[in-house]
This record gives C-alpha cells, structure tokens and sequence, in this order.
C-alpha cells in the first residue's frame, strides 16, 4: 500500500522551519487550528503555520480537538473551526479530534450524536472531514454506523501497523519522532490516499471543482482497425513507416499487412496529438490528416 508521510502540529511546537520539514522527507502537515466552542480558542500559530506550510509546498490540513458532551457543544466548535478555516484552501482533510478523557464516561450513543452534529456541519459547508481518535475510543465509544460515515484518521503509536480493524485514510503512528525543522518531539502520520487530488477534483476545503473537459470528437467511426489484415493496412503501415522517417512519429513501423496492438498505440498517439478520441481507428479521416502532415514534411 502506497503512503505518504507528514507530522501535524500546534502551538505547542513553537515556531516551525516548514522548508526543513519538507526537505526531510514529510509531504504535507495537519494543523492544529484549536479547540473549544469559542473563537478565542483558535491556536495561537495556525495563522503563521498555515502561511509557512504552504509557502514551503507543503500539504495543509487542519484538526479541531474537541471538548463536546452535547450536539450544542460540537455545533458551536464546528462554527468556530469553520471561521478559523475561511478564505483557506486545504489539501488534507479537516479532521475532528475527539479523545478528551472528559468524553470518555459518555455513551456510544451520545458520543455518535456529538461527532455527526460536528461533522455534517463542516460537511455542508463545503469540507472534506475526517474522524481522528485512538484506536480503543473508535472502536468502542463509536458507534460503527458513525466510523462508517467518515474518514478516519487513527492514533496507534509505536506498532508496525494499526490494530484497528476498520477501513482508515490516515495513521498517526507516533507522538515522538524527531523531524527536521521542528523543536522537540513531534507526531508524525502517514496518509493511505491521494487526498490532494480527492478534494480538489471535488472542490472542497476551499478550491474550486475544475470544469469538466470537453468531450473529444471522433474523427473515424468506420475504418482500419486492430486485427485486420488486408492491403489496406499494408497501404496505411506504409504511410506511417514514411512518417516516422520524417520524424512525426517515433515508434519503429514494421510495413506489412497485420494491424496490431503496436499500429493501434500510434494511431492513437496520433489521433490524440490532433485532438480526437483516440478510439484505435484509422480511416479516410486519419488518411487525409495524415497526408496532410506529410506533406509538411515534403
């Protein structure tokens, strides 16, 4: 399973040379952007972290640690997370952090209530969000219905892989690493998917959804195609052994009669350089183009 490595931090780490992080190997970095229901709870350096991390071209996500014993309550931090996110766009995840020992005595049901009231909001909002929490909480004090719902992100130190039983985006597999860049101790993490490419192909966590690429036009539906043998694909191969002896394609062309997967790679290649779907056919359309290109070379 491929993976990517990143650490996350907060205030507690101080000041951070992102630059070094980056340059010992980590891809991205979650960011402690606070804790709490009030906006004055918002981490003192998420601002500059923020700024540093993505001017060293870092992957940004952020986590929110979590205090809740109510829906209100986690109503309340969402709102506060989602302002300390504004006018911000995210790589990673969004990631609500619930482990504080004041929630352990809760139930499962009401701790269910707690993370769904929390992460539908930031949801609705436009956010891609995960579940952070050590194994023995998610898998005990979660109700599975809950953890199926997000992606989760989980805390199994000093293993050599989590004991969590369920489907996780994201491991944080230590709380004592040493990386370069920062002061002390850090967490370190490894992400399992492309987020990046998941959130911006989405639009969300800031980014706008990309506009779907035009479909490309077919240039020949009826024509040579793979498996035939005839004078025709003799004729076409000929043609195509003269391009490439002009330089326009530079795959070696064996002239004979057999239409085979290595002619339909460079019809292909050829029709997707003129801008049409490359659907492996080479007719009086891809004649005329190609004797048209010849030309030019003559």
């Amino acid at each position: 399973m491929s993976r990517t490595k990143g650490i996350d931090v907060s205030h507690w780490q101080g000041s951070v040379d992102f630059e070094k992080v980056r340059a010992d190997g980590c891809r991205f970095v979650i960011l402690n952007a606070g804790y709490g229901k009030f906006d004055s709870q918002k981490d003192e350096r998420f601002e500059e972290n923020y700024k540093k991390a993505k001017a060293a071209g870092l992957g940004v996500g952020a986590y929110w640690y979590s205090y809740a014993l109510t829906e209100a309550d986690a109503l309340a931090e969402a709102k506060c997370f989602c302002k300390a996110l504004s006018g911000k766009q995210l790589d990673y995840p969004v990631a609500f952090d619930i482990e504080d020992r004041t929630q352990s005595s809760l139930p499962a049901q009401t701790i269910g209530k707690i993370i769904t009231a929390f992460c539908s909001y930031l949801e609705k909002q436009g956010y891609y969000v995960s579940l952070y929490s050590y194994v023995s909480f998610l898998e005990n004090k979660v109700p599975a219905a809950v953890r199926s719902k997000y992606d989760i992100w989980v805390a199994n130190f000093d293993v050599t892989k989590p004991s969590y039983t369920g489907p996780y985006g994201m491991w944080q597999y230590t709380s004592s690493a040493f990386v370069s860049g920062v002061t002390g101790k850090c967490d370190c993490d490894y992400a399992y998917k492309d987020y990046p490419a998941l959130i911006k192909d989405a639009g969300l966590n800031g980014y706008t959804k990309p506009s779907p690429k035009p479909a490309l036009k077919v240039l020949d539906i009826k024509g040579l195609k793979q498996g035939d043998k005839n004078l025709g694909v003799y004729e076409l191969k000929s043609m195509l052994s003269l391009a490439e002896e002009k330089g326009l394609i530079s795959v070696h062309i064996t002239v004979d009669d057999g239409f085979g997967i290595a002619t339909r790679g460079v019809v292909d290649s050829m029709l997707t350089r003129w801008g049409y779907k490359p659907n492996g056919i080479a007719g009086q359309g891809f004649v005329e183009r190609l004797t048209d290109d010849l030309k030019k070379k003559i």
